[in-house]
């Protein structure tokens, strides 16, 4: 590929320190250091723009079963889309894999990371992966409600089993790492128990959701997974769940920890509605836990439907469904819930949770141990992260938003008195280079020499959103696919994945499991190479030594 330079622009790169007007190169589809002697081929002048790395959603739910199930189970929230772009594939479809991919990248977002990968259902994920354009793409295995876990940590099995079954499973099931979702809880919804908390037992199995966490966060730092165990905690969306969120915390005795999607976790039980936020206790818990990282799962006020394998807060959901319908199924492990429903600002419950989500990201003090999400699409659509940013820049749109809230919002919250603005530094933190720390990407999320050339340029203007909704220019892998906001050239990504390391003898031991319990060969579930249509859709991430 040509030498390009991109002059001029404010370059927000954390990861090299950068934070002020100079020059971006980039050949070969990697970020080069400027050449001595040689001019560019082709030379951009970007001033009056902001540059940056490609943007990295760490949790957003954009393939799998549940996700298919949600666009089943609601058209009418596709009828106002409009319609695939001319010249694409299947041109008259809407949301899709197609439509994810195109409009990530013209945000700039161009890695994403799929929080909720079932391992019986991986090679579906693999394959609509492999269907979604230009991002690069990756998920997070999902173990902690599974019968063969939970048999070897009731029957005393020796730690190095219980790290090689996880280690071949994230690797067979090619993902980034390990999601553990109301651990021990979805078993326990099986058994007709309805609540489910931390030192609550499993029938059959005798183990607490505590017991369960804490041998999968050892299992992940003990075969060389960078990500920390990806963390679904008990009682999510529940009154008073704080004290879950803070003794979870406690119980991590220091290993690294991430806990998905807090903003349902920061709930107290103050005022007349027995609910309020409790964003400030649980920030001040972040701050003073560096071994811990967390994602906001922010509100956003817009018609959504929420998508979770944590089948025993879904099935308790049901009844507020907006519209009335939804879908429950039940697997041999951790199954799905869809529940629709609509977040109003009008409704005192859904402005708590939208201050409380604001309360987390203002008031936990570093960047890169707070990441930016909507848990996709439970909080909000991934296309309302524009409309974030601008709130977390601007004291005084919170302080528009804020008027519009009911009035008794404001006794439970302390979000009217929090003064702090994101600058774009700090956007970049938790969007780019603290985003490839916790996956251990060495390749993106900065603009250092060596580095994939994941560019996103935004010209600067007063519409902060409008600015992080269109991109004025975006390239991957060096490539222009985004130009003035619109995608001009559609590129395939990768699937990033891990191999972790693990004693053979485990796959003779689930052969076995798997003929026994099912009659079927374990084999059935891989991922083959020779599944997906091309030979590329793979790039190995290394595991910690």
């Amino acid at each position: 590929m040509a030498l390009t330079v991109l002059r001029g622009g404010h370059v927000v790169d954390p990861a090299t320190q950068r934070d002020a007007i100079g020059d971006v190169w980039f050949e070969d589809g990697r970020i080069v250091a400027p050449p001595s002697g040689r001019s560019p081929d082709e030379e951009i002048d970007v001033s009056g723009h902001i540059v940056m790395a490609g943007a990295i959603d760490i949790h957003s739910h954009i393939a799998g079963g549940n996700v298919n199930t949600a666009r089943l189970l609601l058209p009418e929230l596709h009828r106002a889309i409009r319609a695939r772009l001319a010249g694409t594939p299947l041109s008259t479809a809407k949301w899709s894999t197609f439509e994810t991919g195109r409009l990530y990248a013209q945000m700039g977002f161009t890695t994403v990371v799929e929080p909720a990968m079932a391992p019986h259902h991986a090679l579906q994920t693999h394959l609509e992966f492999n269907d979604t354009p230009i991002i690069d793409k990756g998920a997070l295995t999902v173990l902690g409600n599974d019968d063969f876990l939970l048999a070897m940590l009731r029957d005393g099995e020796k730690e190095n089993a219980i790290n090689d079954y996880v280690a071949q499973t994230v690797e067979n099931t090619r993902s980034l790492g390990l999601k553990c979702i109301n651990p021990g809880g979805v078993e326990a919804f099986k058994e007709n128990m309805r609540a489910f908390g931390l030192d609550d037992v499993v029938p059959f199995y005798g183990l607490t959701s505590r017991q369960i966490f804490q041998a999968l966060q050892k299992a992940t730092q003990a075969v060389g997974i960078v990500h920390p165990l990806h963390l679904h905690m008990n009682n999510l969306g529940l009154a008073g769940n704080i004290e879950t969120a803070l003794e979870t915390i406690d119980a991590a005795q220091g290993l690294p920890l991430h806990l998905a999607h807090v903003q349902f976790y920061a709930y107290g039980k103050e005022g007349k509605n027995g609910f309020s936020s409790a964003g400030a206790r649980f920030a001040e818990k972040v701050n003073a836990n560096k071994n811990v990282s967390v994602d906001v799962g922010q509100v956003m006020f817009s018609d959504t439907v929420t998508i979770s394998s944590d089948v025993l807060k879904q099935f308790n959901s049901l009844p507020g469904a907006i519209p009335k319908k939804g879908a429950i199924f039940d697997g041999d492990a951790n199954g799905g819930g869809i529940v629709p429903y609509v977040y109003k600002v009008s409704n005192y419950y859904n402005a708590i949770q939208w201050a409380a989500g604001l309360e987390l990201f203002l008031l936990i003090n570093n960047p890169e141990q707070v990441f930016f999400t909507t848990d996709h699409p439970n909080g909000g659509p991934f296309t309302t992260y524009p409309e974030l940013f601008a709130l977390l820049m601007s004291k005084e749109l919170r302080a528009e938003h804020i008027a519009r809230l009911p009035a008794e919002v404001l006794e439970h919250t302390i979000l009217p008195s929090i003064t702090r603005e994101y600058t774009f530094y700090e956007i970049a933190q938790m969007s780019r280079s603290g985003a490839a720390k916790l996956f251990g990407f060495t390749d993106r999320g900065q603009l250092g020499p060596g580095a994939v050339a994941d560019i996103a340029v935004y010209k600067r203007g007063r519409d902060v959103a409008g600015m992080f909704r269109r991109a004025a220019l975006v390239y991957k892998d060096g490539e222009r696919i985004v130009r003035d906001g619109e995608v001009s050239h559609y590129t395939r990504g990768k699937t990033l994945h891990i191999k972790p390391r693990y004693d053979e003898k485990i796959v003779k031991r689930l052969d076995s499991y798997y003929e026994e319990l099912y009659g079927l060969p374990r084999t059935i579930f891989d991922v083959p190479d020779a599944a997906l249509p091309n030979t590329d859709a793979f790039a190995e991430v290394a595991c910690r030594v």
